[in-house]
């Protein structure tokens, strides 16, 4: 009954006594925003149906719970027993990924989203007109981020909100999607105390998978907000003895393929080309973005 209350799922039974106050993600409370909905997407399976299969597949598993079977060094079994508590708590996310759909509508990427087989997801879709579309509770972890790597975080589901926007990649991210990513931005950030340095691109942290949100996403416009960093206008030159990679893994970046973190470092900061090389002018980018970690 408590997961059934924590996960907000229609059809739980009322007659149980009652537990903890449910939890659930803040509401967006900018005035100028589309109200968030939840997609209505058909067959095969519709949102809710997914999430009563979910709601009953972990339900079940959490009713069989029993306590590992443990030995001591002699082979001896360790005594142990499963006791269940009402204190305890679910994941708080810690960073915001930002994505495009590289996909044809909005519709094909809420459809995509709906079907079991594809196994990925998002917390958010934003789509070209501005509306907002909330796909998983920001408590349950999504499968937007993959494999890939951010400062010592391998597993980037599990730490952050995916949010995807409407956006083949190949276009400039227009006004309405902007005003209201900054507005979702801004709730998410009080409401979970993520810090400054936490809202990244998928490219940041797989840098040699995925090209998003790519060099013509506004990574300056959020750095404003407080969203991410940016480098400052006056820039002084790199140091003669800078290490370039080391700058890059503090900042964030998996330096094992050097070409790929530096790609994706210029697609966020330099934005002017991706080509794997440091100019004098990156460089003095790069040192700039390093000294603000």
């Amino acid at each position: 009954m408590g997961l059934c209350i924590a996960m907000g799922l229609a059809g739980c039974s009322n007659k149980t006594k009652p537990m903890a106050a449910a939890v659930v993600p803040p509401t967006i409370t900018d005035a100028m925003m589309t109200t968030v909905i939840i997609p209505k997407v058909p067959a095969p399976l519709t949102t809710m149906q997914l999430y009563s299969l979910k709601k009953d597949s972990l339900l079940k598993h959490l009713m069989l719970e029993q306590s590992p079977l443990l030995t001591d060094s002699l082979g001896q079994t360790i005594p142990a027993e499963w006791v269940g508590t009402v204190n305890f708590g679910i994941r708080k996310p810690n960073y915001v990924i930002i994505h495009y759909t590289a996909q044809d509508s909005i519709q094909q990427t809420l459809r995509t989203f709906s079907l079991a087989r594809t196994e990925v997801s998002s917390h958010y879709v934003i789509g070209k007109d501005g509306k907002i579309y909330h796909v998983v509770n920001d408590y349950m972890r999504s499968n937007h981020a993959g494999a890939g790597k951010w400062g010592s975080v391998t597993d980037m589901n599990s730490a952050s909100l995916g949010i995807e926007i409407d956006n083949n990649g190949k276009e400039p991210f227009n006004d309405a999607q902007i005003k209201n990513l900054l507005a979702l931005l801004d709730t998410l950030k009080r409401a979970y105390g993520i810090p400054t340095a936490n809202f990244i691109g998928h490219q940041d942290y797989a840098p040699r998978r995925k090209p998003d949100p790519g060099p013509l996403f506004p990574w300056k416009v959020l750095a404003k907000k407080g969203f991410g960093y940016w480098p400052d206008q006056v820039l002084e030159p790199a140091p003669e003895n800078f290490d370039a990679a080391l700058a890059l893994r503090i900042i964030g970046y998996d330096i094992s393929d050097l070409n790929a973190a530096i790609t994706a470092f210029k697609r966020h900061f330099v934005q002017t080309d991706s080509q794997p090389v440091l100019s004098p002018a990156d460089l003095s980018v790069l040192y700039n973005v390093y000294r603000k970690y």
